[in-house]
């Protein structure tokens, strides 16, 4: 959900200059779960000589030579050849298809094949290598003849620096070699033994030569000469105080800068980005950036689950402000950090300590001053996470963060602030809880405010001054780390006594944007009262200073004691009543009797969306951009909701789990299936033995569908959807005469079942004659959108023969979507046909009623919504959205209240189970 632009003039040592991004900002982070014996690498005690060293994962391609050399240079300083040498480019297919083969060693407890393992990045084989037998005390002879690669001609300098991607290299134990082997020919990941572990601290690289023998020598060198401390760098750099150009906000139009405010992209709707990537993805992630029925991408945090068990788990957030380090870089880095905590703040985290932290640093080293203002950051950064306790365990770097071009005009150089993207991550105690900024319409839910600030109101890198073409002059900053603790502290005893309704950071575009999104989020009206914060610059600078805080939403009646917490925590002198939603869908600003802003809630909602509507118009099919920016102003438009014609809470299975032998069921997938944990996870619950399945075991003989009741073909990206959606998954099935027979068995038996999701269900919709009774399926094609589409979307169970569905007819409710290739699209007379015979499943549902035909509520252009559909005999059905994502309401982004423990697309599989008996 970022998306920072900046390009400005800014005052340097010898005059005015260029600052802004020219060259790619890295916002980076990444969190997960590690077992504790997996997370130290073995040593020479495990890693004895003549260990075999793998390479696993993509074959080596000429990209990305010289990629930290071209990286460490001036934008366009430096040789052409060495920046285009330097281009990556991935292939997420291969980072499956090598993540599952990690994830299957690692399965393997007391087993995994795996001593040490390290990722290929910079600097290729050329640096994973060594590094990883290093890291044991040992040497390495490896051989540059046996790296998989693309193209012969690679020489071997670059087969052994080239930096193609997706590829890792492994220590095995030598008695487990052949299963690590065969465990990367089930996968149909690339790998190679390169080499082994020597008991000498050295390093030797061959070319390979005839007849097995070793070829001349590229590498021979003692590892202590090639990994040992590098002389100290001195750099001799001087401070610069950087003065501000004065914004003026005597006489400023509120209205007016509010709506500059809101378009600017820093602040402005993030759906264009947020929608076309996938956030249901393992069917483990609890909040999304997509807040509430109206799915308004206003998320502080992401939370993830830690299983299918559990409502524990992990948050992560993120804070940068990098605009105002050209006024005060130790000032930016402090509200970066600033800024991730008020984020994760709304996570159920039990302890400030608790929050860990990755810092990425970019800055144009060498560039006069900013040297020695990255040195102040890091020391002021430094310095802030001690007094709070936390720590920085891990970071990047890229010190290269300036471009340089000639043209008829002359020379020209952009250079970057000094930025600073910080990452906080943090162990939650409840995912469910995480709060949100969607506001209760409530009047009596009354707003808080607590301005770290104190009052202080510093303009200087704001948004209000960047659209206005200036800086500004004082910084925002963290004066007193204590105000920081005691928020955090506060917002977790307030949420953990359930007496906040809403919560939301105070960043970009200052209080109006905090206050705007959260009744976006809640499709309300709010009322405020500035008088009381005005401080230092009056309301105008209250309204739009970005110093650090938040807005907290109370629930009716607990005022006192939130202004209480907040006393206890120091916060009494910087915290105000700013007053409460209105149900007449309102925003009145007000600062005495000064009116500020009176403004139809739907009407800011627009402005703050356009800025995302053109983008995606620009971007995406134009009429769909449309569609979905002309939703915003209906008035009616309830957003999701749930109508159930069943209890979810009934286990319609329970009688028959432990009576007799789980049926058994074929998770099945294709290389670069992602889905295939979730579904199993689904089925399980339901009361099925999951058994995972890859193509390759019914290839092999290692599976055979004769041993299964049941089958899941589950959704990912198999084959890169390089053959059109699920078609070569289909062929591998139709042009193997093995494959062929034994899936025209199952489905020929009267006793088998089988669902296909998203890619399965594209899969599925292509075996023609194999499925009795799907003549008249559909093919999917490429969405209307022209776009991939990741939304929570509503649906609407149709009434069908299908054994899945078998008592949610006319049921309307949320279901995810996550396909770019999701368009039904049926031969001469299939949509008649499906009509005839009732074999609609599921289709899309507009919010207030009714078929979905319009977009984003009907996400592919799918003719009259179909979603799913289903045989004559209800055996079969395939599915494009993904039920078996939401099996739990903690899963969903938005449910009911009144929701339970189980989600109601989890009937799909009891129904599933209940059939077998």
């Amino acid at each position: 959900g970022y998306f920072r632009t900046f390009e400005g003039e800014a005052e340097g040592p010898d005059g005015p200059e260029l600052r802004g991004y020219h060259k790619p900002i890295m916002l980076a982070g990444g969190l997960g779960n590690v077992r504790r014996r997996h997370a130290i690498k073995a040593n020479k005690a495990y890693i004895k000589p003549s260990t075999p060293v793998i390479v696993l994962g993509g074959p080596a391609l000429r990209i990305g030579l010289g990629g930290g050399a071209a990286s460490s240079q001036t934008g366009g300083a430096g040789d052409a050849e060495l920046d285009f040498a330097s281009v990556q480019r991935d292939n997420p297919e291969m980072q499956r298809r090598a993540q599952e083969v990690i994830d299957t060693c690692w399965g393997l407890g007391e087993e995994n094949p795996v001593l040490s393992i390290h990722d290929v990045g910079a600097g290729g084989l050329s640096n994973a290598l060594p590094e990883l037998v290093h890291d044991a005390d040992r040497g390495g002879a490896f051989d540059l003849s046996r790296i998989p690669r693309l193209d012969p001609s690679l020489s071997p300098a670059e087969l052994w620096c080239n930096e193609a991607q997706e590829r890792y290299v492994i220590a095995v134990y030598p008695h487990f070699l052949a299963r690590f082997q065969a465990i990367c020919e089930r996968e149909r990941c690339p790998y190679a033994v390169v080499g082994e572990a020597t008991e000498a601290e050295h390093l030797s690289v061959t070319q390979g030569g005839e007849g097995g023998e070793n070829g001349p020598a590229a590498v021979d060198m003692d590892l202590d000469f090639l990994l040992g401390k590098p002389p100290k760098k001195t750099i001799d750099a001087g401070r610069f105080t950087r003065p501000g150009r004065p914004l003026a906000t005597e006489g400023l139009e509120v209205a007016e800068a509010a709506e500059r405010v809101l378009q600017h992209p820093a602040v402005a709707d993030k759906t264009f980005l947020i929608t076309i990537g996938d956030r249901t993805i393992t069917g483990q992630v609890a909040r999304d950036q997509l807040v509430g029925p109206w799915q308004v991408p206003v998320a502080d945090v992401g939370v993830t689950l830690a299983g299918f068990d559990t409502r524990r788990g992990e948050a992560v957030a993120m804070g940068e402000r990098p605009p105002v380090a050209l006024l005060s870089a130790p000032a930016s880095g402090r509200l970066a950090v600033g800024e991730a905590l008020t984020n994760i703040a709304a996570a159920r985290v039990r302890r400030l300590e608790e929050v860990k932290l990755s810092a990425n640093w970019m800055a144009a080293s060498g560039h006069p001053g900013d040297d020695a203002d990255l040195y102040d950051t890091v020391a002021a950064v430094s310095d802030l996470c001690q007094a709070l306790d936390i720590a920085i365990p891990v970071g990047k770097d890229s010190l290269s963060m300036k471009a340089v071009w000639s043209d008829s005009e002359g020379d020209h150089e952009m250079t970057s602030p000094v930025s600073l993207v910080v990452s906080a991550f943090a162990p939650v105690s409840d995912a469910t809880a995480t709060l949100t900024p969607q506001l209760d319409p409530d009047p009596e839910a009354e707003l808080l405010l607590v301005d770290l600030g104190a009052g202080a109101n510093r303009l200087g890198g704001s948004i209000l001054a960047q659209v206005y073409e200036t800086l500004g002059e004082a910084a925002p900053d963290l004066d007193d780390p204590e105000r920081l603790a005691g928020l955090f502290a506060s917002v977790q005893r307030l949420a953990g006594e359930g007496r906040l309704r809403a919560y939301h950071d105070r960043s970009d575009g200052g209080l109006l944007a905090t206050l705007a999104e959260m009744a976006f989020a809640g499709r309300c009206g709010l009322e405020a009262e500035l008088a009381g914060t005005a401080g230092d610059g009056g309301p105008v600078a209250a309204l739009f200073a970005e110093e650090l805080g938040a807005v907290l939403q109370v629930a009716p009646g607990e005022r006192e004691a939130a202004l209480g917490v907040l006393e206890e925590n120091g916060l009494a002198g910087c915290t105000h009543v700013l007053g409460r939603p209105r149900r007449d869908g309102r925003v009145v600003l007000t600062a005495g009797e000064a009116a500020l802003l009176d403004a139809d809630r739907s009407e800011l909602h627009r402005t703050w969306s356009e800025t995302s509507y053109r983008m995606q118009a620009l971007r995406d099919d134009p009429d769909c951009a449309r569609e979905a920016f002309d939703r915003i102003p209906d008035r009616d438009d309830p957003g999701l909701s749930a109508e159930l014609t069943f209890d979810p809470g009934e286990d319609v299975a329970a009688p028959f789990i432990g009576a007799g032998a789980a049926p058994r069921v074929a998770v099945l997938r294709e290389q670069g299936v992602n889905g295939q944990v979730e579904m199993a996870a689904a089925f399980r619950r339901a009361g099925f033995e999951a058994v995972d399945v890859h193509m390759s075991d019914l290839e092999t003989g290692a599976a055979d569908l004769a041993g299964f009741q049941a089958l899941a073909a589950c959704g990912g990206f198999s084959y890169g959807d390089v053959l059109g959606a699920g078609g070569g998954w289909a062929k591998a099935i139709l042009e193997n005469a093995r494959l062929r027979e034994q899936f025209g068995a199952f489905f020929g038996r009267g006793d088998t079942l089988a669902l296909g999701v998203c890619n399965g269900c594209q899969m599925m919709s292509q075996l023609g004659d194999l499925v009795p009774g799907a003549g008249h399926w559909p093919a999917f094609r490429r969405n209307r959108s022209e776009q991939f589409e990741a939304r929570l979307v509503m649906a609407e169970v149709a009434d069908s023969p299908s054994l899945l569905t078998a008592g949610m007819a006319g049921s309307r409710l949320p279901i995810a979507v996550a396909h770019g290739e999701g368009r039904p699209v049926f031969a001469d007379g299939g949509l008649e046909a499906a009509r005839q015979a009732g074999t609609v499943a599921l289709r899309y549902a507009e919010p207030a009623g009714g078929v979905a035909e319009r977009y984003p509520a009907n996400p592919n252009g799918a003719p009259e919504g179909i979603a799913g559909m289903t045989t004559p005999d209800g055996r079969f059905t395939v599915l494009m959205p993904h039920p078996e994502r939401l099996f739990r309401t903690a899963q969903f982004s938005w449910h009911p209240a009144a929701w339970g423990e189980d989600g109601p697309w989890l009937r799909l599989f009891r129904n599933a189970r209940r059939w077998f008996g």
